[in-house]
């Protein structure tokens, strides 16, 4: 069981490591409380920001990054941290936010002013401006992996607030004032640290999330597939493998762009083990066709309806289905292994 840093990342990592969920009583993107699960394996945290800051814990009507804050993300660290956890991997798709992380590091110990040399109490999309000392030692201490699929640069035309701030509820106004914050900001880093975060690959992720770990936490920022696989020992697992099958629920062009069945067939080729990709639904392309895999085959003989098609247990039996054909096809033309 895999994920490639989106949602189920935390549940297959946990299982891998033989780790537990916990939860956390945290602050969603507006700051009302809620309970954030979370993983634990030995003295590693396995964190998704959108647990605590995602925009699917908004209603429509209160998407607003000028608002929403990333703060209950800090707060889960905080929490992790306080379990004697150092070591974090954190995903950071689907978020409500465009604070440059500065709510996550509000909770962690770092503290903001603004021109006034006021502190900021509550940091979010519209308070982005400077920042100074007070950083707890057990945040010094630890170590943070990001899986970031993204690459868009911190600010800018192609930046995360004319990026992604619009379907979070941004209008072309709140764009613009959000990115001008994401410049000023920029500026402070790299005035204080020596640090342009600006050219970044991903630095502009879950509203600048990934620069903020980048500058002030040193993090590194990892495909989100090659977190997990890296994390759960991959490498290691399929060592003296046969055959590797894996799919996804729809293969296409998004496929080859770095998505789960990818970070595998890229590691199998390494070792030499062919793969099979299986999907729900198969579209094949140049850029699927010429991956490399052995064989790529959809689950489902004809077209049925799509609820039909989604239903756990119809979907499960086309799994197992196909996966035993697959497997007695390789065998059949491969009878000495």
């Amino acid at each position: 069981n895999v994920a490639d840093g989106g949602e189920g990342t935390v549940d297959a990592i946990v299982e891998a490591l033989h780790g537990k969920i916990v939860a956390a009583t945290v602050s969603d993107p507006l700051s009302r409380p809620i309970q954030a699960r979370y993983g634990i394996a030995g003295a590693t945290a396995i964190i998704e920001m959108a647990a605590a800051s995602g925009l699917p814990l908004l209603r429509p009507e209160e998407r607003n990054p000028w608002l929403t804050s990333t703060h209950g993300t800090g707060e889960m660290i905080m929490d992790a941290i306080q379990k004697g956890c150092r070591q974090f991997l954190v995903g950071i798709g689907g978020s409500a936010t465009n604070d440059a992380g500065t709510g996550m590091l509000q909770a962690m110990g770092f503290r903001f002013y603004d021109a006034n040399d006021k502190e900021i109490l509550h940091c979010c999309g519209g308070t982005m401006q400077d920042i100074v000392r007070n950083v707890p030692d057990s945040v010094r201490q630890s170590t943070f992996t990001i899986a970031c699929d993204v690459d868009t640069p911190f600010c800018g035309s192609e930046g995360a607030a004319p990026v992604f701030a619009p379907q979070k509820g941004a209008d072309a106004a709140m764009v613009q004032q959000l990115d001008a914050g994401m410049v000023s900001l920029a500026k402070v880093i790299e005035d204080k640290y020596r640090i342009n975060i600006v050219p970044i690959a991903g630095a502009g992720a879950a509203g600048g999330m990934g620069g903020a770990f980048c500058a002030f936490l040193h993090a590194t920022l990892k495909r989100g597939i090659d977190m997990v696989l890296d994390a759960i020992d991959f490498n290691a697992i399929i060592q003296g493998a046969d055959l590797i099958i894996t799919g996804e629920g729809k293969i296409d062009f998004q496929t080859a762009k770095g998505k789960t069945a990818a970070g595998i067939l890229a590691r199998a080729k390494q070792q030499g083990i062919p793969v099979v990709a299986i999907g729900g639904c198969v579209e094949m392309c140049d850029s699927v066709q010429y991956m490399g895999f052995a064989e790529i085959r959809p689950i489902l003989e004809e077209k049925v309806p799509l609820e039909i098609a989604m239903d756990p247990t119809f979907a499960a039996n086309n799994v197992e289905n196909t996966v035993r054909k697959i497997v007695a096809t390789y065998f059949k033309n491969n009878p000495e292994k």
